[in-house]
């Protein structure tokens, strides 16, 4: 099975091709069309391409569709081979490097002769690229900057993606038969952000014997004493081998890590005889961390209740909050939102679709508001639930928030987010953010620092100043769930949580099946020890309600 992923980015992959190679408009923007289009579908497309039925999603034509069910059933594509042949790998490496687009690529290639990121890079550091017509100093300074984050990133996937490949190479360990028990470790145990390497801990009987027919499971691996190292995938797999249970908690303990973690309570004293990784802490007199909590972070941590695990699971989320619907750039409609989100257990919602100033997303403006606010009470009695009018509230450059105070006081929800104008100095930043968190109407700050994981750097901004005002003003940090933005960072969860902020863990859901991204929200709130009675979604109806109204009167119940 393809992951839907995987063939939005060969669409997108093509388009680029063809827009490097001079191409036809129209086919271009038909392959890229055709990834938005299969991005955004909800339903069953591998089977609608087993019955030759791809261009019944708008967006999605026979040649797209060709492609799409070529790559379902073989993994490849024929278009894609045919249209690099003759361009040099390290080209087509370049539409990794950010910021730099086909036509630039053409330029860097067809006219400049640049074959390879390292060269390009070179002509970089010894200033030959800013004397190029079309380049200058800055594209050049901006350009060596994102060779060097990619070839940084390229070290690391996202959790969501590690997640994928742990599941998958668990699942061949497990149905191997050759082990008692399997467990993964390392990052992924940690719960990670992005993740460098995968290690698994195995129990069994006979290491060498299995060693052997284990690395049979796989194309490229290679045994190292009595570990196994497989370079199949993505990023390097290490399986550690294990022969009795207090051997297996013992090396199941220290692959977990993390490094500092290990060094700070002096893990090279922890015996072999133990039969459970709590009975490891108490030997160290130690109370038991939590896997995920296991990072030098926590020996920041100067207040003792902050140090408990975190209590946190899907299971106390009654809220679904900040998620976007059809009335902005969502793909479902508002009742599809909260139907899908009641068969997951939550019982109030807030739909916070685009302001006005977000054209890009199709953001709403005070009269699309109005009508929706009727549909948010039509939605709450159909379903017999409560839908909250939200909003996700341009904050302008000055700090404002896109709507008036007086039309402010129509919405039950605001959670106020930076979406332009990323490149201010990091004073003006920071009191741009402040101004919109000390409005009496904002409940939220979203995705506080504007980054992407592995692709884009957080907005410059002084982010204690920025928790200091949330907390002052009881405005609640958003951790941004969706896994290539985890935002609030965890590292910047515990001084939030030191200064008595509210959080909010939101997916940020634009379709039905992001609304199950949350749970990677839950996984690096857990890190930093999270508490429910710390979380806004975890309140009831009644204290979502009481949160709501504690700095201003709502109009509507």
């Amino acid at each position: 099975m393809s992951e839907k992923s995987e063939i939005v980015d060969l669409l997108e992959s093509i388009a680029s091709i063809l827009e490097f190679k001079g191409e036809n408009p129209f086919k271009i923007s038909a392959f890229r069309n055709a990834g938005n289009a299969l991005r955004r579908y909800e339903g069953d497309y591998e089977a609608l391409a087993a019955e030759g039925k791809l261009n019944e999603i708008k967006g999605i034509g026979k040649e797209t569709g060709r492609v799409i069910t070529e790559f379902i059933r073989t993994g490849d594509s024929t278009l894609y081979k045919e249209i690099i042949t003759g361009i040099p790998p390290g080209v087509l490496d370049m539409f990794s490097i950010r910021g730099i687009g086909p036509k630039k690529i053409s330029v860097l290639y067809n006219e400049l002769k640049f074959e390879s990121v390292n060269g390009l890079a070179e002509a970089c550091r010894k200033g030959e690229l800013a004397k190029v017509k079309g380049f200058g100093e800055k594209t050049q300074a901006k350009l060596l900057e994102e060779i060097s984050k990619m070839e940084y990133n390229r070290q690391f996937v996202l959790m969501h993606q590690a997640e994928r490949l742990s599941d998958k190479v668990r699942d061949i360990l497990k149905s191997s038969g050759f082990f008692d028990e399997v467990s993964v470790s390392g990052e992924i145990r940690r719960n990670m952000e992005v993740v460098k390497e995968l290690k698994f801990v195995v129990f069994c009987a006979g290491i060498s014997e299995t060693v052997a027919k284990t690395i049979s499971l796989f194309v490229n691996a290679i045994s190292e004493g009595e570990k196994i190292v497989v370079r199949d995938f993505s990023i390097p797999v290490y399986i550690h081998f294990s022969e009795s249970q207090s051997s297996f908690v013992k090396q199941l303990f220290l692959t977990t890590g993390s490094e500092e973690f290990l060094k700070n309570i002096k893990a090279t004293e922890v015996p072999e005889k133990l039969e459970e990784e709590k009975e490891i802490f108490s030997h160290i007199k130690m109370e038991f961390v939590a896997p995920e909590m296991r990072e030098k972070e926590y020996f920041d941590i100067t207040a003792k209740e902050l140090r408990k695990s975190s209590d946190l699971e899907q299971e106390k989320l009654n809220g679904l909050l900040h998620f976007h619907t059809s009335a902005s750039d969502g793909n479902n409609s508002l009742e599809e939102m909260a139907g899908y989100g009641i068969t997951k257990g939550y019982s109030y919602f807030a739909v916070c679709d685009h302001s006005k100033n977000a054209a890009y997303a199709n953001g709403l403006n005070e009269e699309r508001i109005l009508k929706q606010k009727e549909l948010t009470r039509a939605v709450s009695e159909k379903l017999k639930t409560k839908v909250y009018q939200g909003i996700e509230c341009d904050i302008l450059t000055d700090g404002a928030l896109d709507f008036s105070d007086d039309f402010l006081t129509v919405f039950d929800f605001i959670v106020a987010s930076v979406h332009s104008q990323f490149n201010l100095s990091e004073n003006d930043m920071t009191a741009r953010i402040i101004r919109a968190v000390e409005n009496p109407f904002t409940d939220a700050i979203g995705h506080p620092t504007g980054r992407l994981l592995l692709a884009r750097d957080g907005y410059k901004v002084n982010i204690k100043k920025i928790i200091d005002a949330c907390a002052a003003n009881s405005v609640a940090i958003e951790i941004n769930a969706n896994p290539h933005r985890l935002d609030l960072d965890w590292r910047n969860v515990f001084y939030a949580r030191e200064k008595g902020a509210f959080f909010t863990i939101n997916a940020d859901a634009h379709s039905l099946s992001d609304i199950d991204l949350t749970r990677y929200g839950l996984a690096v709130a857990r890190k930093a020890g999270l508490q429910s009675s710390e979380v806004i979604n975890c309140f009831s109806n009644e204290e979502f309600y009481k949160f709501l109204n504690r700095k201003v009167k709502r109009i509507y119940k």
